[in-house]
């Protein structure tokens, strides 16, 4: 364990960019009706919104680029639908099928307020 834990700052780093990346893939199925979408939503509609959180927060995040802001975006997107979409539908998020928004909420909260880590965009124009 002691050589994953010298290696903490580069494990969050890539867990940042594919959670990011994984994100950004929903934003990608609402705005364009890809990756298995049966059809783009209206831009302007609450979905609609959500996924241009999704894309540009997910892009946001993977690259490692205003992480702090962009996950707390994220962050509160995924508390909002699982109140909006999923609560309604029963207490327990394996009952309501929430539990993707749960853990994508608390995971961005992390990252709201871990930073974007030393493989970012923001490390590299020194903004870290």
């Amino acid at each position: 364990m002691r050589m994953l834990r010298s290696r903490s700052d580069l494990i969050y780093s890539a867990a940042r960019a594919v959670a990011g990346f994984l994100f950004l893939a929903h934003g990608v199925q609402k705005l364009f009706g890809a990756l298995g979408a049966e059809q783009a939503v209206a831009p302007l509609s609450m979905p609609g919104i959500a996924g241009l959180i999704e894309l540009v927060g997910g892009t946001l995040i993977m690259v490692g680029l205003y992480t702090p802001l962009a996950a707390f975006v994220c962050s509160g997107e995924m508390a909002a639908a699982y109140f909006i979409a999923h609560a309604p539908q029963g207490f327990w998020p394996i009952v309501n099928q929430g539990e993707l928004a749960a853990l994508y909420c608390f995971v961005f909260l992390y990252f709201a307020s871990r930073g974007s880590g030393p493989c970012s965009l923001d490390r590299l124009l020194g903004r870290a």
